[in-house]
């Protein structure tokens, strides 16, 4: 499996702090420089803010957790293939590739991605990368399952 985030409300809350104080230190600078700093990440966080999906609400949330079963794994092990254009995560799930579509569910935001692999043998497996080290195109990050290649 491939791929290349969704916030939770504490992170989202998070961002929307950021933003607001990014906002008012704008409203206090002087200088031209500082200025476009600022006036950049402020873009930046506005597009990571937008780019998160709507709350789900509660009742659905809650009902989406008890479907999940069994426990979670942190996911911990995998590998990564880059380029000056891409970069690719591999994760080795034995037996993912027989889920259902909507097991397997990666959100992506501008610095972060989420995964989530539900009802796997029993157990669900989760992996979030946050604050990358650059941002990513939220439209054009996808994944791919596939069956396990051996040598």
């Amino acid at each position: 499996m491939s791929l290349m985030y969704t916030c939770d409300p504490l992170c989202l809350n998070q961002l929307q702090k950021d933003l607001e104080e990014v906002k008012e230190l704008l409203a206090n600078t002087t200088r031209k420089r500082v200025r476009d700093v600022l006036v950049a990440e402020k873009q930046k966080l506005e597009l990571e803010i937008k780019n998160q999906p709507p709350p789900k609400p509660k009742d659905v949330a809650e009902e989406e957790k008890s479907s999940l079963g069994g426990y979670t794994v942190k996911i911990n092990n995998y590998g990564w293939d880059q380029s000056d254009k891409f970069v690719k995560i591999y994760i080795s799930l034995n037996g993912v590739q027989k889920l259902p579509a909507e097991n397997v569910q990666v959100n992506f935001t501008e610095r972060s991605f989420d995964l989530l692999v539900k009802n796997l043998n029993g157990k669900n497996y989760t992996m979030t990368f946050n604050n990358l080290l650059k941002p990513i195109s939220v439209e054009g990050s996808s994944r791919k399952v596939s069956a396990p290649y051996h040598v």
